[in-house]
């Protein structure tokens, strides 16, 4: 009789040795992609086995088990960005505007333009005021002085405001040989930490509706906001832009941005 053992026996070394090399490579798949890799992320809460099946799988939370468990809390902005909004304003607008603006120049300046730790708002984008002002005032952005501000303005002292701060003369950084000292993650990011130049949204590149002018900006100020972005304190960038690239930033690339958009 023939003694050697059937193809498929357990009894056959070359089988069971694959079974149980694929079994062991399966367990310590699974433990990688179920445990460990989700474990290694800053935001990572474990939530049942669902919950880790849908996150490994890419599926949105809200489509599993427990979905509105798992949704974020933290408020960011109402504002719903509009072309009409970044409009420049008339000249009764402005003048309006101005008046109201006189209870601004304390911290802002005469003139929109501050040495201190305020931001500089000369010929800042319309738009761009006008969401900041009202994420003040719905509390999405918090900041004791400009929250007490915001509240006593309606929505059309909001849009005067903005008005006159965009018609005043903007500060531009200096000229300089193109390319020559400009950071690098300004002129192309870092794609493989998904961070998008700054120039493409803040201008250089292109501007993103809703996105400040940055430059000539206090370099204090530039420092506090990407580090409140960092952390979460500021949390008003819709869809998480800001936070997501800040959060990644070392200390020395914070420096690095806020002392060239602080140039003048």
């Amino acid at each position: 009789m023939n003694d050697e053992p059937r193809m498929y026996s357990w009894k056959n070394r070359w089988l069971r040795g694959s079974l149980l090399f694929v079994g062991g490579t399966t367990v310590v798949s699974l433990l990688v992609g179920f445990v460990w890799l989700p474990s290694m992320q800053g935001d990572f809460t474990a939530q049942g086995i669902w919950s880790s099946i849908c996150r490994a799988a890419g599926v949105p939370a809200p489509w599993g088990a427990g979905g509105d468990a798992t949704r974020a809390t933290t408020r960011t902005t109402e504002v719903v960005m509009t072309r009409s909004m970044a409009r420049a304003g008339g000249t009764e607008a402005v003048g309006l505007g101005a008046t109201i603006a006189l209870q601004c120049t304390v911290c802002h300046g005469v003139r929109g333009l501050t040495d201190s730790n305020a931001p500089n708002l000369a010929g800042q984008y319309p738009e761009v005021m006008i969401k900041q002002l009202t994420d003040y005032q719905s509390g999405d952005r918090i900041n004791s002085v400009m929250q007490a501000f915001a509240r006593s303005l309606t929505p059309q002292a909001i849009r005067e405001v903005a008005a006159y701060y965009a018609y005043l003369p903007r500060v531009t950084n200096p000229t300089s040989d193109p390319g020559s000292d400009v950071p690098r993650l300004v002129q192309v990011g870092d794609a493989m930490r998904n961070i998008a130049p700054c120039a493409s949204c803040h201008g250089g590149l292109d501007h993103k509706l809703g996105a400040p002018w940055l430059e000539a900006m206090p370099k204090a100020y530039l420092s506090e906001q990407l580090d409140a972005f960092a952390k979460g304190a500021r949390h008003n960038d819709s869809h998480r832009q800001m936070r997501n690239m800040a959060r990644q930033l070392s200390a020395a690339e914070v420096d690095e941005l806020a002392t060239y958009y602080a140039r003048r």
